[in-house]
């Protein structure tokens, strides 16, 4: 099931709070080292809230002390969520690759809109958030 800001946002809500309930290791692709950027603080905040967070970015080899990967395909360790800080046309390519490291989850940050993508990664079965940050979302529930 494919779950939209803009569709479904009461059963949204709930399965966005059971997502976070039930999973706990999240790769953030695309997320920035710099303080400043959304992606940044999305980090900081899932990891102090005990997430283990891999941060996946080509250009950097480290963020918050944490082992910056090239690629989901680098990470060795299981990932639950595949959390994306990129443009909506480059995330079709990242559904094989989440299946590949046994994702549950496919979230799109807020404005990351790819109907396309959503479709795909549902049909491959994984759950699909779009539109959504998943910081936002953890602090409407549990601060």
């Amino acid at each position: 099931m494919i779950h939209y800001a803009g569709i479904m946002s009461g059963e949204l809500s709930t399965r966005t709070r059971d997502i976070l309930t039930r999973y706990s290791r999240i790769a953030m692709v695309g997320v920035s080292g710099n303080p400043t950027r959304a992606s940044y603080r999305a980090l900081v905040h899932m990891k102090s809230k005990g997430y283990t967070v891999y941060p996946v970015n080509p250009s950097y080899d480290e963020i918050l002390g944490l082992k910056c990967y090239k690629s989901l395909l680098d990470i060795q360790e299981p990932v639950d969520i595949v959390d994306i800080f990129r443009r909506a046309d480059t995330v079709i390519p990242l559904i094989g690759e989440s299946l590949e490291v046994g994702a549950k989850v496919f979230w799109m940050q807020i404005g990351v809109v790819n109907a396309e993508a959503a479709a795909q990664a549902a049909a491959a079965g994984l759950e699909v958030v779009m539109d959504r940050c998943v910081k936002i979302e953890h602090c409407r529930f549990f601060g």
